[in-house]
């Protein structure tokens, strides 16, 4: 094989690998949302079927307007994953995921924010707010993928011209 087949073979062999991936990253993207929309909407009915019992714990660490916030934080985290699982909104509702995953840390989870700089850093990864907050961070900076209301509402309105039709 000549050195110029070989690069040709490389590189169709190397399309053909980000051909696949672009698949499989839709199906992980899938997966990420529906498995993590549901834990988001499950964590946030729980908030909001025990508002009086979350507003109590919002008051112990000292978050002002403990009931406002309660119903807050519940309604971003149920309504966010009904969102999220729907791929609808995606990258926009998970800023507001991730800022409440924030505000635990910061109030919630304040002595292992501590520990991050501290002899046990390994107790900040292991919150649970860290896992919800990287899904937040991924899908806002990943998007919903193809597999989702986001893209099939966006290629309803925004349909994508070939090149042939722009000239």
């Amino acid at each position: 094989m000549s050195e110029g087949g070989a690069v040709s073979a490389v590189k169709k062999g190397y399309d053909l690998l980000v051909k696949v991936e672009g698949y499989v990253q839709d199906l992980f993207l899938l997966i990420i949302r529906l498995y993590w929309g549901y834990q988001f909407f499950l964590s946030g009915k729980g908030k909001l079927m025990n508002l009086d019992r979350t507003a109590d714990f919002f008051a112990s660490i000292n978050i002002p307007a403990p009931k406002i916030n309660a119903l807050i934080a519940g309604s971003t985290e149920c309504f966010g994953g009904i969102l999220l699982l729907l791929g609808l909104g995606s990258r926009l509702i998970s800023i507001p995921l991730a800022f409440t995953m924030i505000v635990a840390y910061l109030t919630a989870h304040r002595d292992s924010l501590k520990a991050i700089l501290g002899d046990n850093p390994s107790d900040f990864f292991t919150q649970a707010p860290m896992t919800f907050l990287l899904v937040a961070l991924f899908v806002m900076t990943s998007g919903a993928g193809r597999l989702s209301l986001d893209e099939l509402i966006g290629s309803k309105l925004f349909p994508k011209q070939d090149a042939d039709s722009q000239k």
